[in-house]
């Protein structure tokens, strides 16, 4: 969702946008992703609905991987969540300058990228709060926290709105 969110934002895709996954494998140098169940041919919500590497790895592939970094960042990946927690980690995010085209493409689906529970969880809220990133408390206050703005919230929400279809039956996007 993170790689299709940063997809909107720089208007490379909208959620109808069709995507070749194919029914085979994607190659890229001597590396071959494939999907579990091949679809063909499906729009950018499927790709998220129907969890398709090829689709996820295409769109990362069409992206600047200084953005994708940036866009990684902003959710809070690579960062320790600063909840004050004894061994808290950030998890593992490399510099884009060192990602091959594998690296990037991958990244799109979660290999090559490393993140614990609660950043993941954290990252989420992204799109349940258009686009804003809370700070984590482990405390329960009475004022409600000031996020920082990382994503629009026109793209947010279309995102939400694609997660959302796909936890419904026969879901098949906006």
């Amino acid at each position: 969702p993170f790689t299709v969110a940063l997809a909107l934002e720089l208007g490379k895709v909208t959620p109808r946008s069709v995507v070749s996954s194919g029914r085979e494998t994607l190659r890229i140098a001597s590396y071959r992703i494939h999907d579990q169940h091949p679809e063909g041919a499906l729009n950018v919500a499927q790709v998220i609905q129907k969890s398709s590497n090829v689709g996820a790895a295409k769109i990362a592939l069409s992206l600047p991987r200084e953005e994708m970094h940036a866009m990684f960042r902003r959710a809070g990946f690579g960062a320790a969540p600063r909840l004050g927690f004894p061994g808290e980690a950030g998890g593992r995010l490399r510099e884009a300058k060192s990602w091959r085209p594998i690296e990037q493409a991958t990244m799109a689906y979660g290999h090559g990228i490393s993140v614990s529970l609660i950043q993941l969880a954290r990252a989420y809220t992204v799109f349940a709060r258009d686009g804003e990133l809370v700070p984590l408390t482990l405390v329960k206050t009475t004022t409600e926290a000031g996020g920082e703005k990382v994503l629009s919230s026109a793209s947010a929400r279309a995102v939400r709105a694609m997660l959302e279809a796909a936890v419904q039956p026969g879901g098949t996007g906006p």
